[in-house]
């Protein structure tokens, strides 16, 4: 069976975007011999529509748009995905819904069981999970159609994350499918991501049948989907993998020689690469999906402005851009330099206004109230949020979206200023330890470089006091990354983190100023995530409360 793989970029809502694209893609499937053609999970209104799937109209339109699809679906066939409403007067009124489209008509619709309800993700919210398990009849094929976790429920990354007990794929296995489809939105996460390849292949090494999955590509608002669909054999040896963050759509057949008896040659991409790449893809996907096109940011000379002014040249182009350099009585001419340099090797407009008479005059009106009292925090915070006013009226004259350049191990121990350098549209990021932006920062220079050296090799500083360093309030990142990596990803106490090896002090220190800067994470923008526990949904900590 020739099968075609559509791993497309939808938008959130827009049906008709997103249904032109079903469309076009089942054109072109059918033009290169296919007889079936796979989508992602919920295709026809974008994935997450989250409350809006409790509009009556909005799943009409879903519904509609399933039903025009079929039109099209002549002489080939498509599984799309979509809600569809539950008919029993009990539970919730929708499933998460995978449905076969052939001759013109919905043939059967197959509904998700596990219903992904933690991290990010509340689908038991919104849907019903399903108890009934049928097989898919197609050119003399049993297909097991599945719906993203469906398939790989025996797996680590689903252990408690499901309500029922049913396995969908022992359910279905009993029925002797010859074959798997998988339609997935799953976002892409650094830390998880290689974990997929090996589990589909366990699986189709153990089912004794080959697998299709296709997974979304695209980013909606912080979720950045990178697609990396692929076809594996029943030796669970991966035939086909379409390119990740990119809209791609290739087809396998699997009655050759060539499916069967494929030789496995994957070579995994390196982390950062796929962080940049996803970094990249989510800044576009957010102007573009949001209807905006230009942006700005505060260009400090700095490693974490420097890299973010990077990323969003590689996302919307130097005509795009319109940054602001800012500098103080304390930051240093070689910062100046730095941002300058950079700005004019991607080509970037800038502007230099210098904040030492707002700064000062700002003093001055609070002399009578503060008198005598010494220079201490307040005046560091009063020069980031003169610059977070500046930037925001460069937004609002202009109409530029202001990029939030914080990076994940500042936000963490609130190493940022409220309403100053946390201000933004966007955090790009924000979920990006400080010690990956290093390495994102000689990634970028690879070929040529395009941020100077010396913004990367010098010591870091927020330039807000004489002579002041990171490392006067913080301990180098690589140590504060590895506890905070500990801390937050791996949810681990800090007795446990301290029998790693790291100091005891230190990471009592760390994890005071994480739990006590969770009012400052409540208020930051929307971050780009990256990682499996990003700040934001899916890491929810009272702000009140004692740890």
């Amino acid at each position: 069976m020739k099968i075609a793989l559509a791993q497309e970029n939808y938008i959130v809502g827009d049906f008709e975007h997103n249904i032109e694209k079903i469309i076009n893609a089942i054109t072109v499937a059918k033009a290169k011999g296919a007889c079936l053609v796979v989508f992602s999970e919920l295709t026809v209104c974008g994935y997450s529509p989250h409350d809006l799937l409790y509009r009556n109209d909005f799943i009409e339109k879903c519904l509609m748009g399933v039903e025009q699809i079929a039109k099209h679906c002549i002489g080939i066939s498509a599984v799309i995905g979509a809600p569809s409403y539950n008919p029993e007067p009990t539970g919730k009124p929708l499933f998460n819904s995978a449905y076969l489209l052939s001759d013109g008509e919905i043939k059967s619709v197959h509904h998700k069981s596990l219903l992904s309800t933690y991290d990010i993700f509340d689908e038991h919210r919104y849907f019903e999970p399903n108890h009934n398990f049928t097989l898919a009849n197609l050119n003399g094929k049993r297909i097991a159609i599945t719906i993203c976790e469906d398939l790989w429920d025996n797996q680590q990354t689903s252990v408690g994350m499901r309500q029922n007990k049913v396995s969908p794929m022992a359910e279905l296995k009993k029925q002797n499918p010859d074959l798997v489809i998988n339609i997935a939105a799953s976002p892409f996460s650094y830390d998880t991501d290689s974990h997929r390849l090996s589990a589909f292949s366990e699986l189709a090494k153990g089912l004794g049948i080959p697998i299709i999955s296709v997974n979304q590509v695209g980013a909606n608002t912080d979720l950045i989907f990178n697609g990396d669909s692929m076809a594996l054999n029943a030796n669970g040896v991966l035939v086909k993998r379409l390119n990740s963050f990119v809209e791609d759509t290739q087809v396998v057949d699997t009655e050759t020689d060539s499916f069967i008896d494929a030789k496995n040659q994957f070579n995994p991409n390196d982390y950062i690469a796929q962080i940049h790449d996803a970094l990249v893809l989510g800044i576009r996907d957010y102007f573009q999906k949001s209807g905006f096109t230009k942006a700005t940011l505060g260009l400090s000379g700095g490693l974490d402005s420097a890299v973010t002014l990077a990323l969003a040249q590689k996302a919307l182009g130097s005509q795009n851009l319109r940054v602001l350099l800012l500098p103080s009585h304390f930051s240093s001419q070689h910062s100046i330099d730095d941002a300058v340099a950079l700005a004019d090797n991607l080509n970037i407009k800038y502007d230099i206004i210098n904040i030492k008479d707002s700064f000062d005059t700002i003093n001055q009106g609070l002399n009578p109230v503060f008198g005598d009292l010494p220079s201490d925090l307040t005046e560091e915070n009063i020069q980031a949020r003169i610059r977070g006013v500046m930037l925001m009226a460069l937004s609002n004259k202009l109409g530029h979206l202001l990029l939030n350049t914080s990076n994940k191990s500042e936000a963490a121990v609130g190493y940022g200023t409220l309403y100053g350098d946390m201000c933004g549209a966007l955090a790009v990021l924000g979920d990006v330890y400080k010690s990956d932006v290093f390495k994102l920062a000689y990634y970028i220079n690879r070929e040529v470089e395009i941020i100077p050296t010396n913004t990367i090799v010098k010591p870091p500083s927020a330039e807000l006091r004489p002579e002041q360093k990171d490392s006067d309030s913080l301990p180098d990142y690589p140590i504060l990354d590895g506890i905070l990596r500990e801390y937050i990803e791996n949810q681990k106490s800090a007795d446990e983190i301290i029998e790693l090896g790291f100091d005891a002090e230190v990471v009592t220190k760390i994890i005071r100023l994480v739990n006590i800067s969770e009012h400052k994470r409540f208020q930051s923008p929307p971050t780009l995530r990256v990682s499996s526990k990003a700040f934001g949904l899916g890491r929810r900590i009272p702000l009140v409360a004692r740890l």
